[in-house]
């Protein structure tokens, strides 16, 4: 009885009344969970000799871990834990601007805290696996755990309308599978079918410059890599990184 009392007591306090506040604690939560099971496929794909390369195994984790942040708050924010997502959201008038800059910092907010939990996690791994140096380019080179960079022969012209032409997709996917007007998903399965969707264009779309789709999945883990060692290169146009 008395546990009860207390815990009825400690959720009373602890509870946020301020929608804006519920929201923001939710995709920062949902863009967490997001980046922290992306960025660990990644880390597992560069530093394990067993899945060396296994790009396959890095897509399908990035894919489900979309699902799990949709499923983690889209009841609160609509889990959009994408700027271009909110940005296209405002331009159909289901989203405020006002709320648009507030979910961009806390987007990348979100994917900087995950970038370091993946960074304690693998911390060992990223050290053994570079020999004691953090690089960005070269055989041992493990920034590419965290931010995704152009392959050699890509230029930047070619990068830009890469990630426009990817994102595009992914927009139009999304609001196709939201549309009621539409083949109606089952309910409760949207998720599950957005992750498809990220699959299919990441496995189409990845060879250029690994398909990140994501202002903040990439921003903040690359603002991450700048203050933990990586230092400025890791915002240069990088050639011949292999």
């Amino acid at each position: 009885m008395g546990t009860t009392s207390f815990l009825t007591r400690a959720r009373a306090l602890l509870r946020i009344r301020n929608q804006l506040v519920r929201e923001c604690l939710a995709e920062l939560l949902a863009t967490f969970m997001l980046i922290i099971i992306t960025l660990s496929s990644s880390a597992q794909k560069v530093t394990s000799s067993e899945m060396k390369g296994n790009l396959l195994t890095s897509y399908l984790g990035g894919a489900l871990a979309v699902m799990v942040g949709v499923y983690t708050a889209g009841g609160v924010s609509g889990a959009h834990m994408n700027p271009a997502f909110s940005f296209a959201m405002c331009l159909i008038e289901q989203f405020p601007w006002w709320k648009f800059p507030i979910f961009v910092v806390v987007q990348t907010l979100g994917s900087f805290i995950s970038a370091g939990a993946v960074y304690i996690l693998y911390y060992d791994a990223i050290w053994h696996y570079s020999n004691g140096t953090l690089t960005v380019s070269g055989p041992r080179e493990t920034a590419s755990i965290f931010a995704t960079y152009p392959a050699d022969y890509v230029s930047i012209t070619n990068g830009f309308l890469d990630q426009v032409i990817g994102t595009g997709v992914l927009i139009v996917g999304v609001m196709g599978i939201m549309d009621t007007r539409n083949k109606a998903v089952p309910k409760g399965l949207e998720p599950v079918v957005v992750a498809l969707l990220v699959l299919s264009i990441e496995s189409s779309m990845g060879a250029n410059c690994g398909c990140p789709l994501n202002p903040a999945r990439d921003l903040g883990p690359r603002l991450f890599t700048y203050v933990a060692g990586w230092g400025p290169e890791v915002f240069r146009w990088v050639e011949g990184r292999g």
